[in-house]
């Protein structure tokens, strides 16, 4: 059963119980328009309270039903039959109202909400705008000004602000069923308001959407969703209702057959999954309550600030005092950055700095739940750490090494307890990037992977378990970005143009960009390294640039000049003569952005296709958010396997072949062909 009801005295009661998150299936809207229908003929029902069973309100659509077409009642239906019932309904929401949940709420007289409660409309988040009047009637409520920013950002709204904004009528206190009772009581006897699709949407100044325009489509970037929703609200807001509910009906099925919107789709089912991957079900993780770090540096203050701010104690460890007082003032230099951006009190940040302990004394882990390393990236110097470890923390203490290139199993060798150590792949800074590669050992138990991805879920980043080679699964096609991005500029492009074509595809910058901004010597140790294993990495100006100091912004030059003070990029003489010289005897070709992105993107999809041929992924997703959370592939592509299958793998190996008979590419790998044959990538799988 979907929907129950039951009559307090004079108060109806219908309570929505469709777990897990009480989404809009077709048998809940039939149930709706149902008890509509029912309690309008009740005589002895004066109001209707609409609450929810379980962990929350009604939380939007069903996820079943993306991508196919909806079956009636459709949803603009149910919301229209409440707000034209004979009896005011009163909407108590506790957990999230999103969505079409939102949009039901907005159908009612009233809305009163527990002081945890999110209310918001994040259908741009999904490629689409709101389908059910959510851009006609939130204006005609909360003016266009909020209306704009809830919906153009897709961001949830808190009680407290929904009752400022006159979103919520009331924020109760205490039982929520008890109080909207209470509440819709009252309100029975009283005139109830005009429902919101008679209100008209309060005026704004000269400008103002020519504005609005500029500001969204300054943070949409290339996403198309912000401005077409921006569209719908000016529309609620120049002409009348039904005008209005049809045009955004109009856009939002349009959208919802849209390219970005099934990228976006996917992503957003690969970020579900991802969270408890189908190999983990049954286990359970072990209970973190503490956690220490080894390390200071960058990548330890992030991941110290990252523990801290999902509430566990810190212990933050280094060689000797001096390094430790370093270590407590980039953590708390990290949480001043926070307050100076208004993301916290200072009063939070003085809370969360009290939470680390700081010291040179690895005896202070003897009770820690979890110790992740983060020194140096060098085997001895990891072993070392973990010697220590093993002879003071608990036997069954988890020990992680946050490693961007190193075999865990041979970091761990000489450990006590061999199956409690795993990877936790951070990335920089550890306390906003939301990816973490989880890297077990063949020896990591089934229960301490399992604690991986449940600590991911506590910090609210993105796990995906990655198998040992080189650089793991982002890294690894790292290196293939940047031989690429090479292999483009000796066949005649700059690093300006090339830079310029991946910001046209999507990304935030271009490889060089990135690399001056990161610094060339880190990516020049790791060629090292390679070289010591026999292996022939290919980067002929990169390595000339580190051999002449030229590390990026931090050295004043890179692939680009720099000025002091100003980290704009300047073409360089020094480079292009470089570059020249690497040239000689290369066949030369003018290049366009399409033809660039090609070069530089498709040999990833191809190495990605043997990370997956080989399991170091297991899944093509997981290799989609890899990329999208830790180097910046635009969202709204759905990652570069996405990309590719909805491109045409075949187009892909074609376009692959060519680039290899240039000279300019690996051909496509024997999985990729078989791929290209299934049409998908998941046929690898089977």
């Amino acid at each position: 059963m979907t929907v129950t009801i039951v009559r307090e005295d004079a108060i109806a009661v219908v309570t929505v119980e469709n777990p897990p998150v009480n989404a809009l299936s077709q048998a809940l809207r039939q149930a709706l328009v149902d008890a509509v229908a029912e309690l309008d003929a009740d005589a002895a029902v004066k109001a209707v309270v609409l609450i929810c069973a379980g962990r929350t309100f009604i939380a939007g659509a069903d996820v079943s039903e993306f991508g196919k077409p909806p079956q009636p009642p459709h949803l603009p239906d149910v919301v229209a039959s409440i707000e034209s019932a004979k009896k005011p309904w009163v909407a108590a929401i506790h957990g999230s109202a999103l969505g079409g949940g939102l949009e039901v709420a907005l159908g009612c007289a009233w809305r009163v909400a527990v002081p945890s409660a999110s209310l918001g409309l994040p259908e741009v988040k999904l490629g689409i705008i709101p389908g059910a009047g959510g851009t006609v009637r939130l204006p005609r409520l909360i003016g266009p000004a909020a209306a704009v920013d809830l919906v153009t950002s897709g961001s949830p709204l808190g009680a407290k602000k929904a009752r400022e904004l006159g979103l919520v009528d009331a924020v109760l206190e205490g039982d929520l069923r008890t109080g909207a009772i209470a509440f819709a009581t009252e309100v029975a006897e009283k005139s109830s308001p005009p429902p919101i699709s008679d209100r008209v949407v309060p005026a704004v100044g000269a400008g103002f959407w020519e504005n609005a325009e500029k500001a969204v489509a300054a943070k949409a970037k290339r996403e198309v969703a912000p401005l077409r929703a921006l569209a719908a609200l000016r529309k609620a807001s120049e002409t009348d209702f039904a005008s209005a509910m049809e045009f955004e009906r109009e856009t939002f099925l349009e959208l919802r057959g849209s390219a970005q919107a099934a990228a976006l789709r996917h992503v957003f089912f690969a970020e579900r999954a991802a969270l408890r991957p189908p190999e983990l079900a049954g286990i359970t993780p072990r209970d973190i309550r503490s956690a220490a770090v080894i390390g200071g540096g960058t990548m330890g203050a992030g991941i110290a600030a990252a523990l801290r701010d999902a509430g566990l104690p810190v212990v933050l460890i280094e060689r000797d005092k001096v390094v430790v007082e370093r270590g407590l003032a980039n953590v708390r230099a990290i949480y001043q950055g926070s307050v100076k951006r208004g993301r916290i009190t200072q009063s939070v940040a003085d809370e969360r700095m009290a939470g680390i302990i700081g010291g040179d004394d690895y005896g202070l882990l003897g009770d820690t739940d979890l110790v992740i390393e983060a020194v140096f990236e060098d085997l001895a110097v990891k072993r070392a750490v973990f010697e220590k470890l093993s002879s003071v923390c608990r036997p069954d203490a988890v020990l992680a090494t946050n490693t961007s290139y190193l075999d865990p199993g041979a970091i761990s060798e000489g450990v006590s307890h061999p199956e409690l150590f795993l990877g936790l792949h951070f990335f920089s800074p550890a306390q906003f990037m939301k990816l973490l590669e989880i890297v077990p050992t063949k020896r990591t138990a089934p229960e301490v992977l399992a604690t991986g991805f449940a600590l991911a879920r506590l910090l609210g980043k993105v796990p995906v378990r990655a198998g040992i080679c080189d650089g793991f699964i982002g890294n690894r096609i790292l290196k293939v970005t940047r031989a690429q991005a090479e292999r483009v500029l000796l066949s005649g492009a700059t690093p300006s143009t090339v830079d310029a074509a991946m910001r046209a595809f999507g990304l935030p910058m271009g490889p060089f960009e990135a690399q001056d901004l990161g610094g060339l010597d880190i990516a020049a140790f790791q060629r090292k390294a390679a070289r010591e294993r026999c292996e022939a990495p290919f980067a002929p100006v990169a390595d000339r640039l580190c051999a002449i100091e030229r590390f990026g912004q931090k050295t004043g030059g890179g692939w680009y000049d720099y000025q002091p003070g100003d980290r704009a990029p300047k073409p360089s003489e020094t480079v292009a003569k470089i570059i020249a010289e690497e040239a000689v005897g290369r066949p030369q070709r003018v290049w366009d952005d399409a033809a660039i992105a090609d070069a530089i993107l498709l040999p990833m999809v191809n190495e990605a296709t043997c990370i997956l041929e080989e399991r170091v992924a297991l899944r093509a997703a997981d290799i989609d958010l890899v990329k999208i959370h830790g180097y910046g592939f635009p969202r709204w592509r759905g990652g570069p396997m996405h990309y590719a299958e909805a491109r045409g793998l075949t187009e892909v190996v074609a376009v692959l072949e060519g680039l290899a008979a240039d000279g300019l590419a690996e051909p496509p790998c024997e999985a990729l062909r078989r791929a290209a044959q299934a049409g998908r990538f998941s046929a690898l799988a089977e």
